[in-house]
């Protein structure tokens, strides 16, 4: 397994409007799995129209975020793309265990440009026509583990180790096969379904450990309150319904 020579940066961060304050004076700064790109900038406009409380995002991997929170990052709110970051920044007593609670559950597949054929099944992956296969790196991005378990869980992994180049996040690992770097990359169904062309193979779940995905408010005071009515908001029925057009499953009341 090699890391690919022109590696992205560690966190793709949005910010959004700098030092902006919503209409209340009032902000949250958020810290969200790369996966969360597109459903939480829309979730953040809304947010902020229903509450005048300014959402900063800032996207990356959800290990690298953590250790960024359990090292003192001003973060009000971590959304991980797995419950094992949430747990670890609770008990680095970084965050309120109290708050801790699942958004979403999120699935993988297999993507291609446009102009590509996406592959019919994870096993064509073997034939090295394929060339190379982007993954996001497992040792801390989720959707990295569950790559790799699927591609070990459809016994192609022994042919496809040394085909695989690793991005920081899922976002990094998609870029990777957009701009031509790699012939196709395993990422989030939720940037698959927004992206600008291109074509995917959804990968069956049953090849994966469950990609449940939760949230955590952190820190005290105002930053934490906002924090505690953008979880409530996401689970919302207004919030609901945009994680689920993003192609996460939601958890049933």
């Amino acid at each position: 397994m090699r890391t690919h020579a022109a590696a992205l940066a560690v966190a793709v961060a949005t910010l959004l409007g700098g030092c902006h304050r919503g209409a209340s004076g009032r902000r949250v700064r958020i810290a969200a799995a790369a996966d969360l790109e597109k459903a939480f900038t829309e979730l953040a406009g809304e947010f902020e129209r229903q509450t005048g409380i300014h959402a900063e995002l800032t996207f990356g991997s959800s290990g690298l975020l953590a250790k960024q929170v359990e090292q003192g990052a001003g973060f009000d709110l971590l959304a991980a793309a797995n419950q094992e970051f949430v747990a670890r920044v609770v008990k680095a007593g970084r965050c309120d265990g109290a708050t801790a609670q699942l958004y979403g559950r999120g699935r993988i597949v297999a993507w291609v440009p446009a102009g590509k054929q996406a592959p019919r099944t994870l096993a064509e992956l073997a034939d090295p026509k394929w060339g190379t296969i982007a993954i996001a790196n497992p040792e801390h991005a989720p959707y990295g583990v569950a790559a790799r378990q699927a591609l070990e869980r459809a016994g192609v992994w022994p042919q496809v180790e040394k085909r695989i180049v690793l991005g920081e996040n899922v976002q990094a690992t998609m870029l990777y096969a957009r701009d031509g770097n790699a012939d196709v990359a395993i990422v989030a169904l939720s940037l698959a379904v927004v992206a600008d062309g291109g074509a995917f193979l959804p990968i069956d779940d049953a090849l994966h450990d469950p990609l449940d995905q939760a949230m955590v408010a952190c820190g005290t005071g105002a930053g934490a309150a906002a924090a505690r009515q953008f979880e409530a908001f996401v689970g919302s029925a207004d919030g609901r319904e945009v994680m689920t057009r993003y192609g996460f499953a939601v958890p049933t009341k």
